[in-house]
Order: C-alpha cells, then sequence, then structure tokens
C-alpha cells in the first residue's frame, strides 16, 4: 500500500477547499491500499471517449464527475449498460451538460460489474472510539433495512469475519440461486484495509462503499465517497 499516495489525494482536494474526494480520486485512494475498485479512466474531451470506451470493454457505466458533486445518482449522472461507442458519445454530452458550470467537469467511463449481491462498506468516526469499520447490506437496501454492523479499527481477520455473521442478512454470502459463496476472506480483507485507512489517515473522515458488489465470488467496490476534514 501506499499511504504517501494517498495522502498526495487528500492534500490536493484540501488546496483546493474541498471536503470529498472525487469517485475517481477517492478509487485511486483505495487502490493505494489494496482495495479492489473497478477498472475505470477520466475523460474531460469528447474525442477521447471512443478509445477509453474500447480499452474498458463494452458494456460500461458513465457516470458525469466533478469535485463538487458527491451524489450522482440523485442528479441524474449515472448511466449503466452502455453498449456502443455512439451511444457513450451521446451520453457523454448529456453528461457534459448537466454539470456546466463545474470547471472540473469530466466524464467516468468504467467497466460494468455484473452481480445481484450489493454489500456496504464504510468508515465512521466515533466521538468516543474513534475510526469504526462498518458492513452490511448495500445499495437501497442500506437505507431501508439498516442491516449492518460495526467494529472499532484496527481490524483483524477474525473481526471482520465475525462481523459479516451479526448481519440479519448474512445468508446472502453463502451459494443461493446458482451464485457461488463470497469470497469471505477477500471481503474481510477490505474490511481490514478500510480500518488501517481510519488509523493512517486521520484527515480521512468519513468513506461509504456503496454498492461493492459480489461478481460472482469476487467483491468489487464499484462506487466509492471519501470525507475529509
Amino acid at each position: 500500500m501506499s499511504t504517501a499516495t494517498a495522502q498526495q489525494l487528500i492534500d490536493t482536494a484540501r488546496r483546493e477547499g474541498r471536503t470529498t474526494l472525487s469517485e475517481y480520486e477517492a478509487k485511486q485512494l483505495l487502490a493505494a491500499y489494496d482495495i479492489p475498485v473497478t477498472r475505470e479512466t477520466l475523460v474531460r474531451q469528447r474525442g477521447e471517449l471512443a478509445d477509453a470506451v474500447r480499452r474498458i470493454g463494452c458494456p460500461v457505466v458513465l457516470k458525469g464527475c466533478a469535485a463538487h458533486i458527491a451524489h450522482k445518482t440523485e442528479k441524474n449522472l449515472v448511466r449503466v449498460d452502455v453498449r456502443t461507442e455512439d451511444e457513450a458519445l451521446k451520453i457523454f454530452d448529456e453528461l457534459m451538460a448537466a454539470m456546466a458550470g463545474e470547471a472540473d467537469a469530466a466524464v467516468l467511463v468504467q467497466e460494468m460489474i455484473s452481480g445481484r449481491r450489493e454489500l456496504v462498506v464504510g468508515l465512521t468516526r466515533d466521538p468516543q472510539f474513534g475510526a469504526c469499520v462498518m458492513f452490511g447490506l448495500g445499495g437501497i437496501f442500506t437505507e431501508i433495512l439498516k442491516d449492518i454492523s460495526f467494529r472499532k479499527a484496527p481490524l483483524e481477520m477474525r473481526d471482520a469475519l465475525e462481523m459479516m455473521q451479526e448481519i440479519r442478512g448474512r445468508k446472502i454470502l453463502k451459494a443461493v440461486r446458482g451464485m457461488p459463496a463470497a469470497d469471505t476472506e477477500a471481503l474481510a480483507r477490505i474490511l481490514m484495509q478500510v480500518g488501517a485507512i481510519g488509523l493512517e489517515l486521520p484527515s480521512v473522515a468519513e468513506i461509504d462503499l456503496n454498492p461493492v458488489i459480489l461478481s460472482g465470488a469476487r467483491p468489487v467496490a464499484v462506487d466509492a465517497l471519501v470525507v475529509i476534514k
């Protein structure tokens, strides 16, 4: 892992007066801690889009990306299952128009991860316990069911595995309806590394990885929000 790389991303954002990292920056921070994220590239010019789509490979997800836009779905800045370059170009124009006025507006071209099981992993800072890691059911179920578990960082493998057994929906991690059992050790390593970020980077106030999709057995963070002090 590279704490220095992560700190550089944070320092840049702070110099610009921001309290969040862009999704692209957040994924770079996570990757510096060996947390699995989607393959993606940031495109600012229309002429660069076709090459980016070819490199990632259709179908892709296109997301409007700007430093001051934290919640893209609420602003209708996410398009999934984009299957052709022509469709991607049309969507690029729509997203850039929707972000008019954002000086750093760009479009994130992201691989589309297939998987029906969505989880959430997060970091919060409790006034009493300090950095705490959160795990639970993700996607729309995070707010609806609030089926989550917490642990104080740092986490060992045993702690992370216990968290998975504490949620009511834990059976989602088992083999079900033709889907393989989740790689719980890989998922545990994500929880452990999020805890490590909380301890090693005190300027990170909050992390929200939602969803973490199980692509077969493998967990992948497909969206990320990092809030900084």
